[in-house]
């Protein structure tokens, strides 16, 4: 990892971060600042010694988190301060989300906001009684911002000589945070006489799409995040309700993301976010999640509206992870930072003689240059960032091609300028494994094998299912969240199990091998078993032998990534069809039932939620297919290729072939079933009816696509 706050040629000796595996961490391990990772050494010291203890917590693609590091943690001024007073724990949230989790809401409560680097003054027992993000070293009188080393001058003087004030904030703290963990779940009592309705998905469709940003797509104003689980939330109402405008704002979405400079035109794959309005400017951090998710609804569209743009954003995304973000054995990396060379954004900008000495082609250039939006200006510090400006159809008309051939003339200048960038010094990359976004983006390679046929997605899938089961996995169910040069550590979180039984059900829909069916069950055995909360009808964030933290939340927000409890209601409703095991159903219940007033009347929040509510509401088809090939690895059959292609959200598909049918005859969805005469046959069922075999498209589509 290669950044400005990570040199220490001037320090030569190390602190105890050096001996941890996250690399965020180890960009602080010659900090002159004494920093210990989160543990029992570091909390009995601070209560040995009665010294607070300084919080900070971020991960290594947040550039705000660099620049506070540069500014305080590599001053050996604020170090020394910092090492009298406190007891300094550094975090990297990502492999400790439950921290983040409490903090984070500390922190809200407190300013209004959140977000990294958080900075939190704690007690020796783990009580916060400050907080806050970013602190510049001497303040900020424009922004009205005080300055870090005064913050930890004062409140040292506080914890020594105003111990009551100290104590009464750190109670009223904990006492608010225990609130929260239970404000957004609907008590037990009310729950029960919740319904499930169509009611509730069409208040939250509506109030979503109220909140869309009708001239450039995507929800708010900036910055701006893709939001893929609510964009899938209004392609599954679009679904049920056969309203176009559901659909039609989603597409639109789509294309401006696609077009922008969020969206990565030459490598492939979608930055975090965009700084600005219109998608142009992005916060040039690329996350797994985010390609994850966003390769999923790409592929969704593509089904709804077989156009192939969508197919290539599909193909470049998932080939950009395949190519930058995968380890060797197959697990999946976590993110690539936004710098390179200290600079943000460095990678990815362009002067316009750079492009015009990479092409050598005169007109090439005119036309590449004039789609993508580059000038010598440029529109981002004197640089370019690609953003389509002109349509492919303009320049066709403009220099007399076909459409294609333009197409390919901007194909083509891009090789060369991929090419080109390759050469470039190339941003950090966080190569932690989590098993969580490791899940995400199985679910992701799976949709888009099932979309494409391309066997090299379903390989990535299965590399990274095999990664997670070699080095993450035990045998009674217990998975690791994180793994690091040859380390696995940390049990898992409750998404850590849901995402991943999640893409395990993704890859069973795409190529239905019995390992997968039992995985998924035995982790969610797992789950129910150590996160489950009977009294309240919902999961835990941590499960039951966990760490002893000052708080055991609950988190049920479906924002930059689904909630566990979302993702979880999901997988048991499908695992229900898949079983007929009606403790799945019961509590996939309770979990949306919690859950659903909050998400109609906050449908920002509950994307993945609503997600499972429609899946519940629509009643889901049973579709399987029972090949006649034993190539599990291919989708050769004509049934097959046309069910992939079509939008089915609220359907359970498995397509079996021979040698896995005798494995699966235990399970209740794939009795008796099996393909008849030696030719490839379909079962269809739904509101508990079943279809006579089926062996053409055409009678496939009859059950399936309403006339």
């Amino acid at each position: 990892m290669q950044h400005e706050s990570s040199g220490h040629s001037n320090i030569s000796k190390p602190n105890r971060l050096a001996k941890e595996t996250s690399p965020y961490l180890l960009q602080h391990a010659y900090n002159p600042v004494e920093w210990y990772p989160w543990g029992e050494e570091a909390l009995q010291k601070a209560k040995l010694e009665d010294r607070p203890i300084f919080l900070s917590i971020g991960y290594s693609a947040c550039h705000w988190c660099h620049v506070m590091a540069h500014e305080s943690f590599e001053d050996k001024e604020v170090a020394m301060i910092m090492n009298e007073k406190f007891i300094n724990i550094k975090v990297d949230r990502e492999e400790r989300p439950d921290l983040d989790d409490i903090y984070q809401r500390a922190c809200q409560l407190a300013t209004g906001t959140g977000g990294w680097p958080l900075s939190v003054f704690l007690t020796p027992d783990q009580k916060p009684f400050y907080v806050g993000t970013y602190f510049p070293k001497d303040g900020s009188s424009h922004y009205n911002m005080p300055g870090f080393r005064n913050i930890l001058l004062q409140l040292a003087d506080a914890y020594k000589n105003k111990k009551d004030e100290i104590q009464a904030a750190s109670n009223e703290f904990t006492q608010s945070l225990s609130q929260t963990a239970m404000d957004l779940v609907v008590r037990a009592e009310i729950t029960e006489k919740t319904k499930l309705e169509r009611s509730v998905l069409d208040e939250a469709a509506v109030g979503l799409l109220q909140m869309g940003d009708r001239i450039y797509g995507g929800f708010g104003h900036a910055p701006k995040f893709p939001n893929a689980s609510n964009l899938m939330f209004l392609l599954r109402y679009y679904d049920i309700s056969a309203i176009n405008r559901f659909r039609d704002f989603v597409i639109f979405t789509a294309d401006k993301m696609a077009e922008g400079g969020i969206h990565d035109h030459l490598g492939g794959g979608f930055a975090r976010y965009a700084t600005d309005q219109k998608w142009l400017v992005p916060h040039f951090e690329k996350m797994l999640y985010d390609n994850a998710l966003l390769s999923q609804m790409y592929a969704e569209l593509y089904q709804i509206t077989k156009a192939e743009p969508y197919m290539h954003i599909i193909r470049k995304t998932l080939d950009y992870v395949i190519r930058e973000m995968t380890h060797p054995d197959g697990g999946l990396y976590s993110a690539q930072d936004a710098d390179s060379e200290g600079e943000e954004g460095k990678f990815y900008l362009w002067k316009k003689n750079e492009i015009e000495s990479v092409i050598d082609d005169e007109n090439v250039t005119n036309i590449f240059c004039e789609h993508y939006g580059v000038t010598q200006g440029g529109n981002f510090e004197g640089k370019n960032i690609l953003n389509v400006r002109v349509p492919i159809i303009t320049l066709a008309k403009k220099y007399n091609k076909t459409p294609e051939q333009i197409a390919q003339i901007l194909r083509d200048a891009s090789a060369k300028l991929f090419a080109a960038r390759e050469e470039r010094v190339k941003p950090g990359r966080d190569e932690k494994i989590l098993t969580s976004w490791n899940g995400l983006m199985i679910s992701g390679f799976a949709r888009g094998y099932s979309v494409s046929g391309d066997t090299k997605y379903l390989q990535a899938a299965k590399n990274a299912v095999n990664f997670i089961e070699n080095k993450l996995a035990s045998n009674d169910g217990r998975l690791k969240r994180t793994f690091k040069d040859g380390r696995s550590k940390l049990n898992a979180y409750l998404e850590d199990y849901a995402f991943y039984v999640g893409g395990l059900l993704d890859l069973f829909a795409a190529n239905s091998k019995q390992e997968y069916l039992d995985k998924s069950i035995r982790y969610t055995d797992f789950m129910l078993q150590h996160f489950w909360d009977d009294k309240e009808g919902n999961l835990f964030f941590t499960s039951d032998d966990h760490e002893q933290l000052i708080s055991r939340t609950k988190n049920f927000y479906d924002l930059a990534m689904p909630s566990g409890n979302s993702m979880a209601a999901s997988n048991l409703l499908r695992l229900y069809h898949y079983t007929q095991n009606n403790s799945y159903l019961d509590r996939a219940v309770r979990i949306m039932k919690a859950g659903s007033q909050s998400a109609a009347e906050n449908p920002f929040g509950f994307g993945q939620m609503l997600n499972s509510i429609y899946l519940y509401v629509k009643k889901p088809v049973e579709i399987a297919v029972f090949s006649s090939d034993d190539n599990s690895n291919t989708n050769n059959s004509s049934l097959v290729t046309w069910l992939n292609r079509q939008f089915l959200p609220g359907s359970m598909i498995a397509i079996v072939h021979p040698r896995e049918l005798a494995k699966l005859q235990y399970y209740p969805f794939f009795k008796g079933r099996e393909a008849e005469g030696g030719r490839e046959t379909a079962f269809v069922c739904k509101d508990f009816t079943c279809s006579l075999p089926i062996r053409s498209i055409e009678e496939l589509e009859r059950q399936l696509i309403p006339s």
